[in-house]
């Protein structure tokens, strides 16, 4: 028996698809390996998808299970596949109805009970869903309005029994629409308009962001470099669309954007340290 699901493994910022492949045979000891290059917290998915499965009061398929994580050149990392990893085993058990779990893109952590876990980058993921075609995506609640940013159905479940009855047919569940736009309180940041003299250091942070040029400040410290900086994103214009689904890719990625937040639309300010090396950076 052979079920297939649809997920995605990010590479960087870059969403690339993956076809998770379950197969169970008889007459074998039974056994739950997963391939495909997995690293080990994809790996350690055998035991949250089997106790999640059980927990849920759904039969555990007392056979030899082999997942596979296609293609197998491609690393995976992370936990985001363990709900398409949990589905297909259903779907190739006979629980999940194989053709209804094709049409939908997976992603999200398994707690043990069975609960759905969000996984930093779900932009990312729905971005590429809605690339290849794929119009519906199951993910954890609390990820489904960034995912629906990208313009997919972002479906939201908070436990594994909730997508199950879902993919059967028993219940149905509402897209999650995208949330308001994250505007940051314009009193709460630093504004040019605080900066008294610095003539010169202020000409230069006009004519950079009147005509979109790159700016270095050179100088000794504390003359007042990374003030300025610091308020350039104040004289700014909002972010366009392109820029801030890219922004907000990065922020949900690198694990920095808060639960529910929308867009970024304002320009964001990041302060390296000067002993950063440039992997760092």
């Amino acid at each position: 028996m052979l079920a297939r699901s649809v997920t995605y493994a990010l590479v960087g910022l870059e969403p690339r698809r993956v076809e998770v492949e379950a197969h169970l045979r008889t007459g074998e000891t039974p056994a739950f390996s997963i391939v495909g290059l997995a690293d080990r917290a994809c790996q350690e998915a055998k035991h949250r998808v089997k106790s999640g499965v059980q927990s849920t009061l759904l039969e555990w398929p007392n056979r030899n299970i082999t997942v596979n994580l296609a293609p197998a050149a491609l690393r995976k990392e992370g936990p985001g596949f363990d709900l398409a990893i949990a589905l297909t085993v259903l779907a190739a058990s006979g629980q999940v109805p194989v053709e209804r779990l094709a049409g939908h893109a997976c992603f999200g952590e398994l707690a043990l009970d069975g609960r759905v876990r969000p996984v930093a980058g779900a932009i990312a993921v729905a971005e590429g869903a809605a690339r290849g075609g794929v119009t519906a995506m199951l993910c954890a609640a609390a990820s489904a309005p960034e995912a629906a940013l990208a313009g997919v159905e972002a479906k939201p479940v908070r436990h594994l029994a909730e997508a199950v009855a879902y993919l059967r047919g028993e219940t149905d569940i509402s897209a999650a629409g995208p949330p308001e736009p994250h505007r940051p309180d314009p009193h709460g940041r630093p504004d040019l308009r605080e900066v008294r003299g610095q003539e010169r250091g202020r000409r230069a942070l006009e004519v950079a962001a009147a005509g979109a040029h790159n700016l270095l400040l050179a100088g000794p410290p504390g003359t007042g470099k990374t003030m300025l900086a610091r308020r350039l994103p104040s004289i700014m214009p909002p972010l366009t669309r392109d820029e801030a689904l890219e922004v907000t890719r990065i922020h949900s990625v690198a694990g920095l954007l808060p639960p529910g937040s929308g867009l970024v639309t304002e320009p964001p300010f990041r302060s390296p340290h000067h002993g950063a090396s440039a992997a760092a950076i």
